[in-house]
């Protein structure tokens, strides 16, 4: 199990995985739609299983790559803890389980569900021929928030869309920035990426101009639902957690890369979470599961 949860780098569900809650708790406190238990449940699986089979397979197509560059030789599959095979069979497994659970979700989640996968597994061949690969790896998580909204409603609506949009332009932008430590690697290898086309200065200047439009994006919902205080004292943490990262990060260093990819994005969004989460119960309605605060 360690191995596996290894392989799919299992702590960066932290990124993704709060916006779900944000889709569906937004589904459940501005719709008819009321709260169950079984529907989150699954919601939280699809994401599990989407993930997993994204991240295994990414691994699996990249062994090769991964075992010349000297910053992931050691991953799973090229240091050998798990072999090739193992994680194509992991991929189509979880697979299998996100499109199963979709089906006992509602009829639109399950017609979706091979786009989302297409989506999410499709990112990991993107590198060998667009430098866009970070906006399709942020295209793949911010099937997120719309994906949880989808789950209570089974309907599209606007205001999770701002979310899924905040959600690309974030993580296109944190990519660009992991990707700097690559930027002489694959220009050697034929690889593309952001850093590798335009330097690391351009670089670093496309990823401030996509966080600036994922602030802009989470400020959105202010013109179309009632919000309280929480959640505008949510947009300011997590644009001050942009702002941050960005001053961690030089075009000469790039020590702190990692702290501002895992770190500074983690809290950003678990706390901007928690904060329209509270802000949905305490402030915007003052009514959670049925039950008057």
């Amino acid at each position: 199990m360690k191995k596996y949860l290894s392989l799919v780098t299992f702590s960066h569900t932290i990124f993704a995985m709060p916006f779900a809650f944000i889709g569906f708790f937004l589904a459940v406190s501005t719709t008819s739609h009321r709260f169950e238990w079984p529907k989150l449940v699954m919601m939280v699986l699809c994401m599990v299983f989407a993930r997993n089979s994204a991240m295994a397979f990414n691994r699996y197509l990249d062994r090769d790559i991964d075992s010349k560059n000297p910053r992931t030789k050691q991953r799973d599959i090229p240091s050998g803890r798990i072999s090739a095979a193992s994680a194509l069979t992991f991929t189509i497994i979880n697979c299998l389980l996100f499109i199963a659970t979709t089906w006992f979700i509602n009829t639109l989640c399950f017609y979706l569900s091979p786009i989302a996968l297409l989506v999410v597994l499709g990112y990991s061949a993107t590198k060998r021929f667009t430098a866009l690969c970070h906006m399709v790896l942020g295209l793949g998580l911010s099937l997120a928030p719309i994906g949880a909204y989808l789950s209570v409603t089974g309907e599209f609506n606007v205001i999770p869309l701002f979310f899924s949009f905040a959600v690309l332009c974030w993580v296109s932008g944190f990519d660009i920035i992991y990707a700097l430590q690559d930027e002489d690697f694959d220009r050697n290898e034929n690889l593309h990426s952001i850093p590798a086309w335009l330097g690391k200065v351009n670089a670093l200047r496309l990823s401030t101009f996509l966080h600036v439009l994922s602030a802009g994006f989470v400020m959105m919902p202010i013109f179309f639902t009632h919000v309280g205080i929480l959640y505008y004292l949510g947009i300011v943490f997590f644009c001050s957690m942009l702002i941050y990262q960005h001053l961690l990060v030089k075009p000469n260093d790039l020590s702190r890369v990692n702290f501002a990819f895992m770190t500074t994005n983690g809290i950003a969004s678990v706390v901007f979470a928690a904060l329209f989460l509270l802000d949905r119960v305490f402030i915007s309605h003052g009514l959670f599961f049925g039950v008057h605060i």
